[in-house]
């Protein structure tokens, strides 16, 4: 007799790996996954709802980008608690502040936060002896008033699933990689060639297929705005470096919410871009629905990461798709106002989202109304089953990526994805190819939505951050439930490709943060920055301050 869900831990957890490794129980697994997380309900879908299996994953364009209203209001004033990069670049051109002395104490503070009792140390490996070097380049550039640009000298992490030169690259596991990359990704190496710092890598959820925030291979940080709780993931440690104000921003990486789930657990902003508009090479993960893009304390980091980064790169032939971007077009995207917008809601994801969590995101909408933006109420059919359609295009090419390792070391697998990888491995082709035309089906319906309005609307998560105990973050659970409330309105930003941020808007009676999701047309990261920086402007979107914090300078 299999545990019943939500939550399965301890003993529970161990048995059923047991159960787990024959296939006949893994088979029972797969059918109780597939119920729990909604599977099951796709193969009652009408075969209106189905596309053509795909031929390629660019992102459907319904119209071009909006270039109409711009209010012409500049960046907003940042509205956080913590050191933004203005801040510190404005203290290094008055020489009230040093490059070497703030990464110096980044450093320290990461350490103190992992010496913690309970643990919010969000770096797993660091990069001090080339950070240091890089710092004091930048300081010599400051002392000669020759700056790089906006980011030079600010410190940031990146997720351990991107390669870092001189770090290992094993995406939360024990059985990727193994010695230090020798080269940056090519996020990293231009971020690093425009003067910013890279601190270390942050720790994220084994193989990033757990959102929750968890990972027995790792000393994984809580979260800090309650520390009985975790930080979601799989940009776990990213999300927590920049939620506890050690770094103004980060490095994540996102194939079903994993930059907008941290980012809305601590209170942050978070923005994954259209596929193909930044570069994925040095990424660990392929597939069809993993995009990199960056965490931060406000929309001007946001912004800027964008322009920086934003390009073809010959090591990633999917950057081919990208419009080629015009110099400083998301950095004035942050003043364009709101006027005129129309953002859609989806009527069957506001009903059913959780009642503290709508309200919170609607009085942040109500803002937006107030600065000349219309909401419009939206009938879907597919989008509905966004969650369940996620869950089989990003799991069947996990599975089958990490097949070699489970079947000759499973032990050197997490009990949790070890079951995870297991049931997965039952998935059919079948299954695989009709998630696939339903994804297709999907990428059709939002197309025509975005036609008639210029962002999508929701709440980030379904949840705030869920308590955890110390036996659950060591060895690890099982939740498709709480799976499926973290999941539930991120994934339809992945299988499309569109761009899609989160916007920290309050917290619940816990003190718990929550988040609002904005999702744009393809390309259209601009009206996405646009009305997340108006939020901010209108301080109903600023990163909160958290139970535990790194001592700022």
């Amino acid at each position: 007799m299999l545990p019943p869900p939500p939550r399965i831990s301890g003993k529970a957890l161990e048995a059923l790996s047991k159960v787990a490794s024959h296939r006949v129980g893994a088979m029972a697994i797969k059918q109780i996954f597939r119920k729990d997380l909604g599977v099951d309900r796709l193969d009652r879908l009408p075969n209106s709802f189905r596309g053509r299996i795909p031929l390629d994953n660019a992102a459907l364009m319904a119209r071009a980008p909006r270039s109409g209203h711009d209010a012409q209001l500049g960046a907003p004033a940042y509205q956080g608690w913590a050191r933004n990069a203005a801040s510190l670049t404005a203290d290094y051109a008055a020489r009230k502040l040093d490059p070497v002395a703030v990464t110096e104490h980044v450093i320290a503070q990461a350490r103190a936060l992992a010496a913690r009792a309970g643990g919010c140390g969000p770096v797993y490996e660091y990069a001090e002896t080339d950070a240091l070097k890089a710092a004091h380049a930048s300081r010599d550039r400051y002392a000669k008033g020759s700056p790089l640009g906006a980011l030079d000298g600010i410190p940031f992490v990146v997720k351990e699933e991107l390669a870092v030169a001189g770090l290992r690259c094993q995406a939360g596991t024990s059985v990727k990689g193994g010695g230090a990359e020798e080269r940056d990704a090519t996020m990293v190496r231009i971020l690093r060639e425009a003067g910013a710092i890279v601190i270390g890598s942050t720790a994220m959820t084994e193989y990033g297929l757990s959102p929750i925030g968890f990972n027995p291979k790792r000393p994984m940080p809580r979260n800090p705005h309650d520390p009985r709780c975790t930080a979601g993931g799989s940009s776990t440690g990213t999300g927590v470096a920049v939620g506890c104000g050690l770094v103004p921003f980060g490095l994540g990486a996102d194939g079903g919410g994993s930059i907008r789930i941290p980012a809305s657990f601590n209170g942050v902003f978070g923005l994954k871009p259209t596929w193909g508009r930044v570069s994925r090479a040095g990424d660990v993960f392929g597939g069809t629905v993993e995009h990199v893009g960056p965490l931060a304390c406000g929309t001007a980091e946001l912004a800027e990461v964008l322009e920086i980064t934003a390009g073809i790169d010959g090591a990633d032939d999917q950057t081919k798709l990208a419009p080629f971007p015009a110099s400083g077009q998301w950095r004035s995207a942050l003043g364009r106002g709101v006027k005129g917008l129309r953002i859609g809601m989806y009527k069957h994801e506001w009903q059913s989202a959780p009642a503290h969590i709508a309200q919170k995101c609607r009085e942040a909408l109500s803002a937006l109304e107030s600065a000349g933006a219309e909401l419009v109420e939206i009938d879907a059919d597919i989008a509905a089953f966004a969650g369940p359609i996620g869950v089989v295009s990003i799991g069947g090419p996990a599975a089958a990526d990490l097949a070699t390792y489970y079947h000759a070391q499973p032990e050197s697998f997490g009990l949790d994805l070890r079951i995870s990888v297991a049931a997965l491995l039952e998935f059919s082709t079948v299954e695989y190819l009709d998630a696939q035309r339903l994804r297709s089906g999907l990428r059709l319906e939002v197309q025509s939505h975005f036609e008639r309005i210029d962002l999508l609307a929701s709440p980030t998560l379904a949840t705030t951050a869920p308590e955890v105990s110390d036996d659950e973050m060591a060895t690890g659970f099982l939740d498709a439930r709480l799976v499926e409330a973290i999941t539930r309105y991120t994934f339809l930003a992945n299988l499309t490709g569109l761009p899609a941020g989160s916007v920290p808007v309050g917290t619940d009676s816990n003190g718990r943060p929550i988040g609002l999701q904005l999702c744009g047309d393809a390309w259209d990261e601009g009206t996405v920055l646009a009305a997340m920086a108006q939020l901010e402007r209108s301080g109903h979107g600023r990163a909160m301050r958290p139970q535990v914090q790194a001592q700022q300078l």
